[in-house]
């Protein structure tokens, strides 16, 4: 991992914090069908149903304002990983989430020499076992308001519920995403669309 690589990631997570991380603080309103939810809260819109056909790494492609993701996911060469068995839940951030990274930072990440720092990232964004909405909402009222989700990255990140339902991902700088759209299944796991970009410590 070169220096420079390590200071644009650097800036970028400073960036971040500085700017709350996220453009939205509750999930768009939608007609897609929503995933149940508690007394009291805002359902997660959920994907429409449908019989899983294909791995998460053959979907991503094909998924909304996710172009960003999939390109990264290739650059990092994890496609074998997400096209395994798993099963896995993989947070896919949006196009737009990864636009609040410093000039220059999606760059340099796509080059070669920093393609370990690029896997350490999109690694933050998988985790183990597939995971509902459901799962997930069950895993943070039984931890008392959060879920510590141990990613393949081999760091935490934290799952809470906001007061009008929506997931928030919170990660080792305190950065929060929000799950927008939620249960997108496939042969070998889930993906829950974020709005925003999670970053791991890094170095």
């Amino acid at each position: 991992m070169t220096v420079k690589t390590n200071l644009m990631i650097a800036a970028a997570s400073s960036l971040l914090l500085a700017t709350g991380a996220t453009a939205q603080t509750t999930a768009p309103q939608t007609a897609a069908p929503t995933t149940p939810a508690t007394p009291g809260t805002t359902a997660v819109p959920a994907a429409p149903a449908s019989a899983a056909t294909t791995t998460i790494a053959a979907a991503l492609p094909t998924l909304p304002n996710r172009a960003t993701l999939a390109k990264l996911v290739t650059a990092a060469k994890l496609q074998t990983t997400l096209a395994g068995p798993g099963p896995y839940t993989l947070f896919a951030p949006s196009d737009e989430a990864f636009t609040r990274l410093p000039a220059g930072a999606l760059d340099t990440l796509l080059k070669p020499e920093s393609s370990p720092t690029l896997a350490t990232i999109i690694k933050y964004h998988v985790v183990a076992g597939a995971i509902t909405a459901e799962q997930l909402k069950a895993q943070i009222t039984a931890g008392g308001g959060k879920a510590t989700l141990t990613t393949l990255a081999g760091q935490p990140l934290v799952a809470s519920l906001e007061a009008n339902g929506n997931i928030a991902l919170t990660d080792t700088a305190g950065i929060k995403s929000f799950v927008d759209t939620a249960d997108i299944k496939e042969t070998n796991g889930v993906v829950h669309l974020t709005n925003g970009m999670s970053v791991p410590k890094l170095g």
